[in-house]
Protein backbone atom coordinates (compact mmCIF):
# COMPACT_ATOMS: atom_id res chain seq x y z
CA UNK A 1 0.00 0.00 0.00
CA UNK A 2 2.92 2.46 0.72
CA UNK A 3 4.64 1.64 -2.64
CA UNK A 4 0.91 2.47 -4.53
CA UNK A 5 1.03 5.95 -2.23
CA UNK A 6 4.51 6.62 -3.16
CA UNK A 7 3.70 5.91 -7.25
CA UNK A 8 0.26 8.29 -6.86
CA UNK A 9 2.64 10.86 -5.05
CA UNK A 10 5.83 10.45 -7.74
CA UNK A 11 3.65 10.58 -10.35
CA UNK A 12 1.60 13.79 -9.41
CA UNK A 13 4.62 15.51 -8.99
CA UNK A 14 5.95 14.63 -12.55
CA UNK A 15 2.51 15.55 -14.07
CA UNK A 16 1.88 18.77 -12.04
CA UNK A 17 -0.64 21.00 -14.36
CA UNK A 18 1.65 23.42 -16.30
CA UNK A 19 -1.08 25.97 -17.35
CA UNK A 20 -3.74 26.59 -14.41
CA UNK A 21 -6.99 27.45 -14.93
CA UNK A 22 -9.62 30.32 -13.62
CA UNK A 23 -8.44 32.08 -10.37
CA UNK A 24 -5.35 30.35 -9.97
CA UNK A 25 -3.75 31.28 -13.23
CA UNK A 26 -4.18 35.00 -12.33
CA UNK A 27 -2.61 34.23 -8.53
CA UNK A 28 0.94 33.10 -10.01
CA UNK A 29 3.79 35.16 -10.33
CA UNK A 30 4.40 35.95 -14.20
CA UNK A 31 6.97 37.10 -16.21
CA UNK A 32 4.87 39.97 -16.98
CA UNK A 33 5.13 43.84 -15.92
CA UNK A 34 1.94 45.80 -16.04
CA UNK A 35 2.84 48.72 -18.69
CA UNK A 36 2.38 52.51 -17.39
CA UNK A 37 -0.50 54.14 -19.23
CA UNK A 38 0.78 56.89 -21.94
CA UNK A 39 0.82 60.06 -21.33
CA UNK A 40 -1.99 62.38 -22.55
CA UNK A 41 0.37 64.97 -24.26
CA UNK A 42 4.03 63.40 -25.47
CA UNK A 43 5.83 66.38 -27.07
CA UNK A 44 9.31 64.52 -27.48
CA UNK A 45 7.39 62.28 -30.04
CA UNK A 46 7.09 65.35 -32.30
CA UNK A 47 11.00 65.59 -32.58
CA UNK A 48 11.33 61.34 -33.00
CA UNK A 49 11.50 60.26 -36.94
CA UNK A 50 9.73 56.85 -35.35
CA UNK A 51 6.48 59.04 -34.93
CA UNK A 52 6.34 60.25 -38.51
CA UNK A 53 7.31 57.02 -39.76
CA UNK A 54 4.47 55.44 -37.73
CA UNK A 55 2.12 57.82 -39.33
CA UNK A 56 3.47 56.94 -42.72
CA UNK A 57 2.70 53.43 -42.22
CA UNK A 58 -0.67 53.62 -41.52
CA UNK A 59 -1.11 56.18 -44.70
CA UNK A 60 0.46 53.28 -46.61
CA UNK A 61 -1.37 50.16 -44.97
CA UNK A 62 -4.70 51.81 -45.06
CA UNK A 63 -4.16 52.87 -48.84
CA UNK A 64 -3.93 49.52 -49.29
CA UNK A 65 -6.89 47.91 -47.53
CA UNK A 66 -8.70 50.39 -49.62
CA UNK A 67 -7.24 49.47 -52.38
CA UNK A 68 -7.68 45.63 -52.38
CA UNK A 69 -11.28 45.52 -50.60
CA UNK A 70 -12.85 48.40 -52.67
CA UNK A 71 -11.51 46.73 -55.65
CA UNK A 72 -13.06 43.69 -54.81
CA UNK A 73 -16.33 45.17 -53.64
CA UNK A 74 -16.37 46.62 -57.69
CA UNK A 75 -15.62 43.16 -58.91
CA UNK A 76 -18.32 41.64 -57.09
CA UNK A 77 -21.17 44.53 -57.96
CA UNK A 78 -20.29 44.65 -62.21
CA UNK A 79 -21.58 40.96 -62.67
CA UNK A 80 -24.89 40.24 -63.11
CA UNK A 81 -24.66 36.80 -61.69
CA UNK A 82 -23.08 36.98 -57.87
CA UNK A 83 -22.18 33.05 -58.66
CA UNK A 84 -19.40 33.97 -61.36
CA UNK A 85 -17.70 36.37 -58.69
CA UNK A 86 -16.24 35.68 -55.09
CA UNK A 87 -19.42 36.93 -53.44
CA UNK A 88 -20.14 37.85 -50.06
CA UNK A 89 -17.98 35.50 -49.12
CA UNK A 90 -14.78 36.88 -51.10
CA UNK A 91 -15.43 40.23 -50.03
CA UNK A 92 -14.86 39.48 -46.18
CA UNK A 93 -12.48 37.59 -46.71
CA UNK A 94 -10.44 40.15 -48.91
CA UNK A 95 -11.23 42.59 -45.92
CA UNK A 96 -10.33 40.02 -43.38
CA UNK A 97 -7.02 38.70 -45.17
CA UNK A 98 -5.93 41.87 -45.79
CA UNK A 99 -6.25 43.09 -42.17
CA UNK A 100 -4.44 40.26 -41.58
CA UNK A 101 -1.54 41.11 -44.03
CA UNK A 102 -0.93 44.55 -42.91
CA UNK A 103 -1.02 43.87 -39.03
CA UNK A 104 1.62 41.56 -39.51
CA UNK A 105 3.62 44.02 -41.51
CA UNK A 106 2.82 47.02 -39.79
CA UNK A 107 2.12 46.22 -36.42
CA UNK A 108 6.00 46.08 -35.38
CA UNK A 109 6.40 49.76 -36.47
CA UNK A 110 2.87 51.73 -35.79
CA UNK A 111 1.39 49.05 -34.20
CA UNK A 112 -0.80 48.36 -37.61
CA UNK A 113 -3.91 50.15 -35.93
CA UNK A 114 -5.15 50.93 -39.77
CA UNK A 115 -8.95 51.83 -38.37
CA UNK A 116 -9.80 54.60 -36.53
CA UNK A 117 -11.82 53.06 -34.11
CA UNK A 118 -8.85 50.98 -32.96
CA UNK A 119 -6.78 53.73 -32.09
CA UNK A 120 -9.60 55.43 -30.07
CA UNK A 121 -10.18 52.74 -28.37
CA UNK A 122 -6.84 52.27 -27.81
CA UNK A 123 -6.16 55.52 -27.03
CA UNK A 124 -9.02 55.25 -23.87
CA UNK A 125 -6.92 52.24 -22.64
CA UNK A 126 -4.48 54.61 -21.99
CA UNK A 127 -2.00 52.79 -24.79
CA UNK A 128 -1.27 55.17 -26.86
CA UNK A 129 -0.74 59.54 -26.27
CA UNK A 130 -3.55 62.02 -27.76
CA UNK A 131 -0.86 63.51 -30.07
CA UNK A 132 -0.19 60.04 -31.78
CA UNK A 133 -3.99 59.10 -31.79
CA UNK A 134 -4.97 62.44 -33.82
CA UNK A 135 -2.03 61.85 -36.14
CA UNK A 136 -2.78 58.01 -37.17
CA UNK A 137 -6.30 59.18 -37.27
CA UNK A 138 -5.59 62.00 -39.74
CA UNK A 139 -3.12 59.47 -41.72
CA UNK A 140 -5.42 56.51 -41.91
CA UNK A 141 -8.37 59.06 -43.68
CA UNK A 142 -5.52 60.33 -46.06
CA UNK A 143 -4.53 56.81 -46.63
CA UNK A 144 -8.28 55.31 -47.67
CA UNK A 145 -9.13 58.42 -49.50
CA UNK A 146 -6.62 58.13 -52.30
CA UNK A 147 -6.81 54.17 -51.81
CA UNK A 148 -10.82 54.35 -53.18
CA UNK A 149 -9.35 57.32 -55.36
CA UNK A 150 -6.92 54.58 -57.12
CA UNK A 151 -10.01 52.56 -57.49
CA UNK A 152 -12.39 55.43 -59.14
CA UNK A 153 -9.12 56.31 -61.86
CA UNK A 154 -9.35 52.12 -63.38
CA UNK A 155 -13.01 52.79 -64.38
CA UNK A 156 -15.29 56.06 -63.02
CA UNK A 157 -18.19 55.58 -64.94
CA UNK A 158 -18.34 51.84 -63.40
CA UNK A 159 -17.12 53.17 -59.72
CA UNK A 160 -20.22 55.55 -59.63
CA UNK A 161 -22.56 53.59 -61.13
CA UNK A 162 -22.19 50.35 -58.62
CA UNK A 163 -21.87 52.39 -55.19
CA UNK A 164 -18.50 52.79 -54.93
CA UNK A 165 -18.20 50.45 -52.07
CA UNK A 166 -19.45 53.23 -49.68
CA UNK A 167 -21.35 52.42 -46.82
CA UNK A 168 -25.24 53.03 -46.57
CA UNK A 169 -27.80 51.41 -44.28
CA UNK A 170 -29.60 48.74 -46.94
CA UNK A 171 -33.21 49.07 -47.44
CA UNK A 172 -35.17 46.94 -45.18
CA UNK A 173 -33.35 48.19 -41.86
CA UNK A 174 -33.53 51.07 -39.98
CA UNK A 175 -30.76 53.73 -39.51
CA UNK A 176 -31.34 52.29 -35.56
CA UNK A 177 -30.38 48.79 -36.98
CA UNK A 178 -27.53 49.82 -38.96
CA UNK A 179 -25.99 52.10 -35.35
CA UNK A 180 -26.44 48.70 -33.62
CA UNK A 181 -24.84 46.54 -36.39
CA UNK A 182 -21.93 48.90 -36.13
CA UNK A 183 -21.79 48.83 -33.16
CA UNK A 184 -21.48 45.60 -32.22
CA UNK A 185 -19.39 44.67 -34.84
CA UNK A 186 -16.92 46.96 -34.10
CA UNK A 187 -17.19 45.71 -30.32
CA UNK A 188 -16.26 42.53 -31.48
CA UNK A 189 -13.09 43.76 -34.03
CA UNK A 190 -11.68 46.31 -30.50
CA UNK A 191 -12.54 43.58 -28.18
CA UNK A 192 -10.44 41.15 -30.04
CA UNK A 193 -7.73 43.30 -30.66
CA UNK A 194 -7.32 43.97 -27.32
CA UNK A 195 -7.15 40.38 -26.32
CA UNK A 196 -4.89 39.20 -29.33
CA UNK A 197 -2.40 41.98 -28.23
CA UNK A 198 -2.71 42.04 -24.32
CA UNK A 199 0.99 41.91 -23.01
CA UNK A 200 -0.30 39.53 -19.89
CA UNK A 201 -1.62 37.22 -22.21
CA UNK A 202 1.30 36.85 -24.33
CA UNK A 203 3.38 36.36 -21.41
CA UNK A 204 0.62 33.25 -19.78
CA UNK A 205 0.31 31.91 -23.36
CA UNK A 206 3.84 31.63 -24.89
CA UNK A 207 3.35 28.14 -25.35
CA UNK A 208 1.09 28.77 -27.72
CA UNK A 209 2.11 29.81 -31.36
CA UNK A 210 -0.23 31.78 -32.52
CA UNK A 211 0.33 35.47 -34.42
CA UNK A 212 -1.75 38.27 -32.69
CA UNK A 213 -3.04 39.54 -36.16
CA UNK A 214 -4.44 36.35 -37.37
CA UNK A 215 -7.49 36.40 -35.34
CA UNK A 216 -7.45 40.34 -35.53
CA UNK A 217 -8.16 38.99 -38.89
CA UNK A 218 -10.46 36.66 -38.43
CA UNK A 219 -12.70 38.76 -36.33
CA UNK A 220 -12.59 41.37 -39.14
CA UNK A 221 -13.90 38.52 -41.76
CA UNK A 222 -17.19 37.32 -39.30
CA UNK A 223 -18.20 40.84 -39.12
CA UNK A 224 -18.40 41.42 -42.55
CA UNK A 225 -20.11 37.93 -43.23
CA UNK A 226 -22.86 39.14 -40.68
CA UNK A 227 -23.01 42.48 -41.52
CA UNK A 228 -22.60 43.18 -45.03
CA UNK A 229 -26.18 42.85 -45.68
CA UNK A 230 -27.38 45.56 -43.15
CA UNK A 231 -24.83 48.51 -43.47
CA UNK A 232 -21.90 46.69 -46.09
CA UNK A 233 -20.19 46.69 -42.78
CA UNK A 234 -18.10 49.65 -41.81
CA UNK A 235 -16.70 49.34 -38.19
CA UNK A 236 -13.64 50.97 -39.74
CA UNK A 237 -14.27 55.24 -39.90
CA UNK A 238 -11.58 55.99 -42.42
CA UNK A 239 -12.82 52.95 -44.74
CA UNK A 240 -16.01 54.30 -44.93
CA UNK A 241 -14.95 57.91 -44.98
CA UNK A 242 -12.32 57.21 -48.11
CA UNK A 243 -15.24 55.81 -49.97
CA UNK A 244 -17.63 58.17 -49.30
CA UNK A 245 -15.62 61.29 -50.42
CA UNK A 246 -14.49 59.85 -53.49
CA UNK A 247 -17.98 58.14 -54.41
CA UNK A 248 -19.83 61.55 -53.18
CA UNK A 249 -23.39 60.68 -53.60
CA UNK A 250 -26.04 62.62 -51.20
CA UNK A 251 -27.19 58.78 -50.15
CA UNK A 252 -23.85 58.25 -48.80
CA UNK A 253 -24.05 61.47 -47.01
CA UNK A 254 -27.31 60.65 -45.66
CA UNK A 255 -25.92 57.69 -43.23
CA UNK A 256 -22.14 58.68 -43.10
CA UNK A 257 -22.90 59.49 -39.44
CA UNK A 258 -23.78 56.22 -38.31
CA UNK A 259 -20.18 54.88 -39.60
CA UNK A 260 -18.08 57.13 -36.83
CA UNK A 261 -20.99 57.04 -33.86
CA UNK A 262 -21.58 53.76 -34.25
CA UNK A 263 -17.67 52.20 -34.36
CA UNK A 264 -16.45 55.06 -31.91
CA UNK A 265 -19.20 53.76 -29.13
CA UNK A 266 -18.44 50.06 -30.06
CA UNK A 267 -14.45 50.45 -29.45
CA UNK A 268 -15.42 52.67 -26.39
CA UNK A 269 -17.13 49.90 -24.68
CA UNK A 270 -14.63 47.04 -25.78
CA UNK A 271 -12.17 49.13 -24.21
CA UNK A 272 -13.95 49.88 -21.11
CA UNK A 273 -15.11 46.00 -20.85
CA UNK A 274 -11.50 44.86 -21.25
CA UNK A 275 -9.65 47.17 -19.05
CA UNK A 276 -12.28 47.10 -16.05
CA UNK A 277 -14.28 43.87 -16.67
CA UNK A 278 -11.73 41.56 -17.99
CA UNK A 279 -8.02 42.99 -16.75
CA UNK A 280 -9.85 45.09 -13.49
CA UNK A 281 -7.45 47.58 -14.17
CA UNK A 282 -8.71 50.57 -12.00
CA UNK A 283 -9.02 47.76 -9.19
CA UNK A 284 -5.38 46.98 -9.35
CA UNK A 285 -4.25 50.05 -9.22
CA UNK A 286 -5.75 51.43 -6.07
CA UNK A 287 -4.21 48.23 -3.92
Amino acid sequence: MESKEEDVSVGANRFAEHQPIGTAAQTQDKDYKEPPPAPLFEPGELASWSFYRAGIAEFVATFLFLYITVLTVMGVSKSESKCSTVGIQGIAWAFGGMIFALVYCTAGISGGHINPAVTFGLFLARKLSLTRAVYYMVMQCLGAICGAGVVKGFGKALYQSKGGGANVVAHGYTKGSGLGAEIIGTFVLVYTVFSATDAKRSARDSHVPILAPLPIGFAVFLVHLATIPITGTGINPARSLGAAIIYNKSHAWNDHWIFWVGPFIGAALAALYHQVVIRAIPFKSKS
